[in-house]
């Protein structure tokens, strides 16, 4: 199977804010590249919505990205204990960074992190 992503993307989960036309909704973040992400939400929004997603790292730093909806996901899923399970979310194409006066480009990138 080829891979078809152009990015170098982290397999890591964290904690986003997302402000929409409706508001400022809670998700987790999943798979982040710098071309994209999947987010989990309670409902996925519409195709094609614009958002802003909001990122804050261990250290208070926070990052805001601008996406598009480009795609939604409803899994359902066993799970050990027998019972079933369920997962909603989406995946977002990052289409723009927000840069902040008192922030270089890349302050949420430049000190040393650990990655998982």
């Amino acid at each position: 199977m080829n891979e078809r992503r152009r990015s170098l993307r982290f397999d890591k989960v964290f904690t986003v804010h997302l402000g929409t036309s409706q508001g400022v909704i809670r998700g987790i973040g999943r798979n982040i590249s710098a071309e994209g992400m999947f987010v989990e939400t309670a409902e996925p929004l519409p195709l094609g919505e614009r958002v802003s997603v909001t990122l804050t790292g261990e250290d208070g730093t926070e990052i805001t990205c601008f996406c598009e909806v480009r795609y939604q996901v409803a899994l359902s899923y066993g799970k050990k204990d027998g019972n079933e399970g369920f997962s909603r979310g989406m995946g977002l194409k990052i289409v723009a960074y927000e840069l902040k006066e008192d922030q270089p480009p890349t302050a949420f990138v430049a000190r040393d992190r650990v990655l998982h």
